[in-house]
């Protein structure tokens, strides 16, 4: 048995902000996808993935009728006889492994399944996301749905608020473009859970909600406008200003060693780096209006260019 592809996905703008109603872009990456398998592979990478499958069975076992049933005699079956999750999709780097997961098994496993053929109602959508949200929460504790919803239709989503999402059109990418959107690989494996939780605990703070509504947001939803309209002018000036919002504001979810990389871009406007995902380590998304003047400003690292302006 083998089933087909998930990709991974990339949140361009939205991290944090849309668990406060702004706007969010998430876009599938399909450099990294996984399927499930069942090939009598006895790697150590199989059976640690079989081992999780079959908690989630479990898992499942228990989620709401109403919202979703699964085939879970199949399931435990199939993961009883060795069934694991063969993934390129690196865990931990906020581009949604357990997403494309959660996907996989939904797709291969849930009775009266909304598939990517039909006409995609916002309804439709939203119960997807619904359904992703309370599978998902077994990996993460808290889950919006998000990451599992991109990697299931793969289709670019704008999420306009949380109960108004839709799927929709970017502009085409100019593969002569010298702008670019592109991934830096910090070597360490972010943990979803703390990063969320000290989010949360941050937003006890007045101060920190006020930020959160009056410059991060605005911004945000600036940056989403502007990638779909296509106005890279205005899209670099409020990257600029969400690059220097992370930096003074979410410091803690930036790995140490990039925060001197981060201030760089801002003041000689090379490029300018945001969150991807939770942060805490994972990749580091950036944005640069000359790739190869951020090539050489960033040389110490490996950059994967995501999308071409």
């Amino acid at each position: 048995m083998k089933g087909p592809l998930f990709y991974s996905k990339i949140l361009l703008f939205g991290e944090y902000g849309i668990i406060k109603d702004s706007k969010g872009l998430s876009i599938p990456y399909s450099f990294y996808n996984g399927a499930l398998k069942n090939d009598g592979n006895a790697s150590e990478a199989a059976l640690n993935s079989n081992q999780s499958l079959k908690r989630f069975a479990s898992y499942l076992k228990d989620i709401d009728q109403d919202l979703v049933r699964f085939d879970i005699d199949k399931l435990t079956d199939d993961v009883n006889a060795g069934m694991y999750f063969d993934s390129s999709i690196p865990q931990g780097y906020g581009v949604g492994s357990s997403g494309a997961l959660v996907a996989a098994i939904y797709d291969q496993y849930a009775f009266d399944k909304i598939t990517v053929l039909e006409n995609l109602t916002r309804e439709k959508l939203l119960k997807l996301k619904q359904i992703f949200s309370a599978m998902e929460s077994f990996f993460h504790g808290k889950s919006s749905g998000l990451d599992p919803l991109n990697s299931y239709l793969s289709i670019p989503i704008l999420i306009n608020s949380k109960d108004n999402i839709e799927a929709t059109g970017i502009p085409a990418q100019q593969s002569d473009g010298k702008g670019a959107v592109f991934l830096i690989d910090s070597g360490i494996i972010g943990e979803t859970a703390p990063m969320v939780s000290l989010f949360m605990e941050n937003m006890k703070q007045e101060g920190f909600r006020n930020m959160l509504k009056n410059q991060f947001i605005k911004h945000t939803d600036a940056c989403v406008d502007d990638f779909l309209k296509g106005d890279i002018k205005s899209l670099f000036k409020n990257t600029k200003q969400l690059s220097k919002i992370v930096l003074n504001h979410f410091k803690p979810m930036i790995p140490q060693q990039f925060h001197e990389l981060w201030k760089k871009g801002i003041d000689t406007n090379a490029y300018y780096l945001k969150l991807c995902g939770s942060g805490g380590g994972g990749y580091i998304l950036g944005f640069t209006e000359d790739f190869e003047k951020a090539k050489k400003a960033l040389s110490a690292h490996k950059l994967e260019v995501v999308y071409n302006f």
